[in-house]
Parts: structure tokens; sequence; C-alpha cells
């Protein structure tokens, strides 16, 4: 778990993002979770994108293979039974919102956009748009943070203990 300020990547790790991304990895201000064998697993992104772009997701998950497990979830209609616990659940929606917050706050503590101000990424606070962005967070942050990235964690089929060390050259 890495949070604000980030250390800066290694080269190697803008590498091993860009293979896993299938593209070049761009404005990574660095790797804010890794697996357990240390492979890059969720990038932190700046606010502003080179060019100028407000980019609203800092946390910004890499791992091919936890991209794939939680692509499934999406797939099998997670987010819609978490829209429905959103609803139901009060103190889900707390936590929730605290997590909407500390993403916030977070993102702010690298640079205020103001495109950015209120805006943090996944559907928070109100509904769950896109698992990737809320387990992202709760692998940057830690567990208990992020409560409906810490349910689409745990209902994954990878964590970042089952990976074996990256192969570098």
């Amino acid at each position: 778990m890495t949070r604000p300020p980030f250390p800066a990547p290694e080269v190697a790790d803008i590498a091993e993002v860009s293979a896993q991304l299938g593209r070049p990895a761009r404005d990574v201000l660095g790797i804010a979770a890794r697996t357990a064998g240390g492979a890059p697993t969720v990038v932190a992104t700046a606010p502003r994108l080179s060019d100028g772009t407000p980019f609203p997701t800092l946390y910004y998950l890499s791992h091919p293979l936890a991209t794939a497990a939680i692509s499934a979830l999406e797939a099998d209609g997670l987010m819609r039974e978490l829209n429905e616990r959103l609803a139901d659940e009060p103190e889900l929606r707390a936590g929730y919102q605290a997590a909407h917050e500390a993403y916030l706050a977070d993102r702010d503590s690298i640079e205020a956009v103001p495109q950015l101000s209120g805006i943090s990424a996944g559907g928070m606070p109100s509904r769950v748009k896109c698992l990737h962005a809320l387990a992202a967070h709760s692998l940057a942050a830690g567990p208990g943070v992020n409560p409906i990235g810490d349910l689409a964690l745990e209902l994954a089929k990878w964590s970042p203990s089952d990976d074996a060390p990256p192969q570098r050259d």
C-alpha cells in the first residue's frame, strides 16, 4: 500500500506497466500497490495529464490477472447487486461516502484540479460504476478504506498474494 506522496516509479516499473496495459503507460506518479512478488498492480496517475487533460482516476488497476478477475465480476452483474446494497444498507453507504472523501483527499494532495472538484472514481459516492477503479483504490489505500472495493477483491478469483515474482531481464 502506497498513498501520496508516491516514490517516483523506476524505469523497469514503467516498462512493466506498459507491458501489462499493452500500451505506453503515461503520467504515472508511482506504483500504489504491488503483488506479493513485487509486480505492479495499481498505478497512481497524475490528476492532470501532461497534455493538460484532467484525469480523475488516481488509482488505476494495471495487473492483467486482477483486471480479468474484476471484469468477470462485472460481467456476472455484481455492480447491480452492489448498487442495490448501497440503497438498502446505510452503513455501507456511509463507508462508501468516506471512501469517496479519502479518494478526493489523496488526489487533491497531489494537485487540486478545479474541473475534477468533487469527482472521484468508480461511481463514488452514490453508485457503483467501475469495480476496477474501486478495487484499485482498495489495493492502494488498504483494507477498510473502500468497502465496495474490498467486497470486489474478496469475491475476485485473484489475490495479490498469489502472484509469482515479476520476471525481469
